[in-house]
């Protein structure tokens, strides 16, 4: 697979994404400090972006814009995300887990540190990396609901 191919390679740094999501820079940065987005973060601290994060604020945007679904109420849909069952959590690391007992905030935005996920780099977890289109979100929740 060439580079331009794979859907996770950080390739836009953050004025090209704000251009590709016809948003602002604040905006985006916004996103990211509510948990939304996880940005690669290079040595000097710049965000890049990858094919796989401007889908991912595609569905965030088309969320808020047509279906009229705040950020707290996005944050809350992937906080419904079973991560324990998709990283195979033991019973002592949901008892470690504060994403296991919060209802709020996606996985992603805590920080582990007494359980399967304190090593784990978020934007790698399949918790984060299978969820970016919005079509996948609702899959996986169907499938839970079964």
């Amino acid at each position: 697979m060439d580079d331009f191919e794979n859907l996770d390679l950080p390739l836009f740094p953050i004025s090209v994404a704000a251009r590709l999501l016809d948003i602002s820079v604040h905006t985006l940065r916004m996103y990211e400090r509510e948990g939304l987005i996880v940005p690669f973060k290079k040595e000097s601290n710049h965000r890049l972006y990858s094919k796989a994060d401007i889908e991912r604020l595609s569905c965030i945007r088309k969320t808020i814009n047509e279906s009229k679904i705040s950020i707290n109420g996005i944050k809350t849909i992937y906080s419904l995300i079973p991560c324990w069952d998709i990283v195979n959590c033991s019973l002592k690391d949901r008892e470690n887990c504060e994403s296991y007992k919060s209802h709020s905030n996606p996985c992603w935005t805590f920080q582990h540190v007494y359980n399967i996920c304190a090593h784990l780099d978020c934007r790698e977890c399949d918790v984060y990396k299978n969820f970016a289109e919005c079509k996948s979100l609702k899959e996986k929740l169907k499938l839970e609901i079964k």
